[in-house]
């Protein structure tokens, strides 16, 4: 795009030259850039702003929102925009690593102790994708489960904790609620960069598609390459980068749905764990009443709460009841019982105060000895109403967006700053 762009100005420039000069003058190359009149200083700073020679090769974009926390001088390439237009703004691939990051922080912010529930507040998944992946997490980081005495099971990672044992506890990663999904963008441009690229391709399009009856005749053009070259190859390209973005919206479109609709999920569970802690049930109307209130820039519909409170109370086997002018209340007694039995454990387990050595879970325990554990670490499991879990809910009176870029921009500072270092 962009070198056709600038052949066309150069040729427009040339005709419209040429015709006032009735044709006879037809010696195009200084347009190009060439010497007198400084005519390559311009030149130079278009390509300096087109290609941007600071910026590393291969190098991803994912779109302004991203480029707002560059630094001043670490400007993006606008070809970068371009591809951007055409394919949409890059989407980072976090390694396992950085995905588990936050997961390990909130474990180590819980004294090494956690439920499926706990998982879930952070997450905002399903809770059998939360036990597959607590699965993993035991094996990956040398974790142990028990079972408390209501069936509840829990998860224990000593190991974990040898980093924060008298050091100062990790701050607590932010509930789902605070780490909505914003919309996914077509191009990930500003609107001003779009309406740029969006010129510059319309320019060519009419250029080089009016090319015959203005340009050739003009500069004493023609052939069969000058066709090919000028017009059937430039014309062809700027209709299927026109098509690119159409193209893409459709898929656009289903992934937005999607995010509104785990965007409503995690902003519900909020609402359902602060009602199941105080032990009171959950309706459809003050549940939709609820999520509306905190969503205010995405239409939140009432089937969209209820197909939700569906789906969580098939995971968790909630008490469904029907009342006699037929609403529907749901009770999530799991959820309260699954954090109540973790923070026993952690009470008990204390795995942020015992010394590096000591030995917590015996992998040589016979299924007898592990059973016995298990009942000593739940000897006097608290209920509910005992513990302070409430402040295992913060910020419920509020909604945050996490980009998906935040994942990979730790690393992304870290290398940069190496780099500079290097210099």
């Amino acid at each position: 795009l962009v070198v056709y762009f600038v052949v066309f100005v150069a040729l427009v420039i040339a005709a419209l030259v040429a015709g006032q000069r009735g044709g006879g003058d037809r010696k195009v190359g200084n347009i190009f850039g060439g010497r007198g009149r400084g005519g390559g200083l311009p030149n130079f700073w278009l390509w300096y702003w087109i290609w941007g020679p600071r910026w590393r090769l291969g190098r991803p974009y994912y779109g302004h929102r991203w480029e707002r926390t560059l630094d001043r001088d670490d400007k993006v390439p606008f070809y970068k925009k371009v591809f951007a237009f055409v394919f949409g703004p890059a989407r980072p691939a976090p390694t396992q690593k950085q995905l588990d990051r936050a997961k390990l922080r909130l474990i180590r912010a819980r004294s090494g102790v956690i439920s499926t529930a706990d998982l879930v507040e952070h997450t905002g998944s399903g809770f059998d994708e939360a036990e597959e992946e607590m699965g993993r997490l035991l094996g990956a980081y040398d974790g142990e489960a028990a079972v408390s005495p209501d069936g509840e099971l829990v998860y224990a990672f000593p190991d974990l904790m040898t980093t924060v044992r008298g050091g100062r506890k990790p701050k607590e990663p932010n509930p789902a609620w605070l780490r909505l999904e914003p919309e996914l963008e077509l191009t990930g441009n500003t609107p001003g960069a779009n309406a740029v690229v969006v010129g510059m391709n319309a320019f060519t399009l009419a250029a080089s598609a009016t090319a015959p009856w203005f340009i050739f005749p003009r500069l004493g053009l023609g052939g069969t390459a000058a066709w090919v070259g000028l017009v059937l190859v430039p014309v062809i390209f700027s209709i299927l980068f026109f098509a690119g973005p159409l193209v893409r919206m459709a898929g656009v479109g289903i992934e937005n749905r999607r995010r509104a609709h785990r965007n409503v999920r995690r902003v519900l569970l909020g609402y359902v764990y602060r009602r199941a802690l105080d032990g009171d049930d959950v309706g459809v109307a003050e549940a939709h009443a609820f999520v509306e209130g905190k969503l205010t820039d995405q239409l939140v519909r009432r089937a969209a709460v209820e197909r939700v409170l569906d789906e969580l109370a098939t995971e968790l086997n909630a008490d469904v009841s029907v009342l006699d002018e037929g609403s529907v209340r749901y009770r999530f007694g799991a959820i309260p019982q699954q954090m109540a039995a973790s923070e026993s454990a952690r009470r008990r387990l204390r795995l942020d105060e015992r010394a590096v050595d000591d030995i917590v879970f015996s992998t040589a325990d016979t299924p007898e000895e592990a059973s016995r554990r298990d009942m000593e670490l739940f000897d006097r499991e608290l209920s509910p109403a005992e513990l302070d879990l409430d402040r295992y809910l913060p910020s419920l009176d509020r909604v945050g967006y996490e980009h998906d870029f935040e994942l990979v921009a730790f690393e992304e500072k870290l290398e940069r700053r190496k780099g500079r270092d290097d210099d």
